[in-house]
This record gives C-alpha cells, structure tokens and sequence, in this order.
C-alpha cells in the first residue's frame, strides 16, 4: 500500500509559514528585536530628513539584508543545536561565520544610513519639510512599511494567532485601510476626490469583512488592524505632507 502523498503547502499557507517564522525570531532573538527597532527608528528618520526615492531604496536594502542576514544566523544555529550535542569544532566555526555575515550586513547598513543622513545632520538650517511635500511615493512607502511592522511587532508581542491566520491584529486590514487613507491624502485636489475615497474605503471595508467572515480574525481584530492602518498613515501624511 502506498503511503499518501503529502500535500503541497497552498500559496497563503506558504506566506503563512514565512511570517511565522519572522514572528518566532522577534519572539526568541534579543538582537532581532534591536534590529527591528532600529528599523523603524531609520524609517522614521527617512521621513523626518526627507530621503529622496533612491536614498530610500538604499535604506530599505540595508535593513532587509541585515534583518535577513540575522534569521539566517538563527536557523543555522538552531539546526547546529539540533544536529549535534557536544562540543564540535566545525559547528562552532560556522556559528562564527553566520555571526559574521549578521556583522557586515550591520557595518554595511550603518555606512549607507551615514551616507544618507550624513549630510542632512552637518546642515540644521536644511528645510526637510518642503522635501517631503514634493515626494508622496516615499511617504506612501514608508507608511505601509511602518504599518506592516508594527502589525508584525504587535502579533509578537502578544503571541496570538498567525500572520495570515488570525492573531491582533489584522495585518490585512491595517494595509488595506492606510492604503485608503494613503489615497485620500494623494487625492485631495482631484475634483472626484470624495468619489475616490468613498470607493477606496469600501473595498478596505469589504477586505475587512472577508477576514471577519471566513473565520480569521474577529470583529475587534480587524477593527484594530483597520485603526493602526489609517492612524500610522494619517500621522505620516498630516506631519510631513500637510
């Protein structure tokens, strides 16, 4: 009799699986959760400095290599404590080389944070504020990374659920709603403005009610992950693009 053939993870149960394993290393690693933070203190940094497009593109590479280069760091270092028992000089060594790599990823991310800010820091009488008047994809940018961040922290912290299947709160509907508060704001001088942000606010409506109605997250999840969303992006948008 042939043994049943395992199914193939479904491509939701995939990202699934991804985001769990970006929550257990925020939940486990103190240096990730330093990282983490000193992410969103860079992004925050990128708004109040006004970054350019292509300075943010560098910022955005330098924190996902030195968050990647960190969850690598980890996986092998829990396969090494599965594999082996005692003391091995090899499994030694390459705990040593992953620590490496999370260096030059983290000496590499300071010197592009330097070149960015650099100049920015050296000349206090930079107005910063009209550089971000002219640039809303940067801020529409940083304000969904901020809010996707936030949700991944907040499902960390409070340990419930996973990222795509339940937990508080909904990640989906805090994306979906800054997405809408993002386009009210981009909007506001178009003579259809109020047409285009009735119709964005419905559809982030109607993905909150898919998320309530299929089980995944409760009503007051999804409120809150609706809430983070617009508020994040409302406080980016009033501050820096009033």
């Amino acid at each position: 009799m042939n043994a049943p053939r395992l199914r193939p993870p479904s491509l939701v149960e995939s990202f699934n699986y991804a985001f769990e394993g970006i929550i257990h290393v925020l939940r486990t690693q103190r240096n990730m959760r330093i990282h983490f933070t000193l992410a969103v203190v860079v992004l925050v940094g990128a708004l109040v400095s006004g970054v350019n497009k292509f300075e943010l593109i560098a910022l955005l590479i330098a924190i996902a290599f030195v968050l990647i280069a960190e969850m690598v760091n980890t996986a092998i270092e829990g396969a090494i404590d599965v594999a082996t028992t005692s003391f091995d000089p090899m499994a030694k060594l390459a705990k040593d080389i992953a620590a490496g790599a999370v260096l030059i990823a983290t000496v590499t991310a300071v010197a592009v944070g330097y070149l960015v800010f650099a100049d920015r820091i050296r000349d206090p009488s930079l107005d910063l504020l009209d550089g971000l008047r002219t640039a809303p994809f940067e801020l529409t940018v940083i304000a969904l990374v901020l809010t996707v961040m936030l949700v991944i922290g907040a499902k960390a912290y409070t340990g419930r659920g996973t990222p795509l299947r339940g937990g508080l709160p909904s990640g989906h509907s805090a994306v979906a709603f800054g997405g809408w508060m993002a386009i009210t704001y981009l909007v506001g001088d178009y003579r259809y403005w109020f047409l285009v942000s009735t119709v964005t606010f419905i559809m982030a409506l109607l993905v909150a009610q898919t998320r309530v109605e299929a089980g995944v997250h409760s009503l007051f999840e999804v409120f809150l992950g609706g809430l983070l969303g617009a508020l994040v992006t409302l406080v980016v948008f009033q501050v820096f693009w009033a």
